[in-house]
This record gives C-alpha cells, structure tokens and sequence, in this order.
C-alpha cells in the first residue's frame, strides 16, 4: 500500500517540482517524473515519513523529483 500512496503524491510531486524547477513538460512525462520522484525521495525518507506522517512524503516526492529533474537535464544537455 505504501508504494500506491507514494504513486498518487508522485502525481501532485511531479507538478510542483517541475513548476518550481521551471521546466515545461507535457501530462504524462510530468506525471512519470513526480512518480519516480516519489519512489526515489519516498525510499530514502522512509523513516521520516514514519515520524511525520503525509508532509514528509510530500517533501520527500517534491525533493526526489527535482533531483530527478536536475538529473534528466544535466545528461539530456551532453
């Protein structure tokens, strides 16, 4: 059930991170990239979701998904 939840705060991650990295992206890949986001930050802050509930898994899904983002246009440029 965790990775269901970390799915659908991925959705809502995906089109924070990607607004304020300022990036314009179409619906799905916005969509793939908040999801990723959150597996990614909603893995490593496991224990912090523990301890502070739904905020932490949406800081976690929004800071994964920038580092995703960072990452995507870092090698897409090379």
């Amino acid at each position: 059930m965790a990775i269901v939840w970390l799915i659908i705060i991925g959705a809502a991650a995906g089109f924070l991170a990607t607004r304020l990295m300022n990036i314009e992206t179409g619906i799905l890949p916005t969509i793939g990239i908040g999801i990723a986001g959150a597996l990614i930050g909603g893995l490593v802050l496991r224990a912090l979701l523990a301890m502070m509930g739904a905020a932490a898994g949406l800081i976690g899904a929004v800071l994964g998904a920038m580092l995703l983002i960072w990452a995507w246009q870092t090698f897409q440029n090379k």
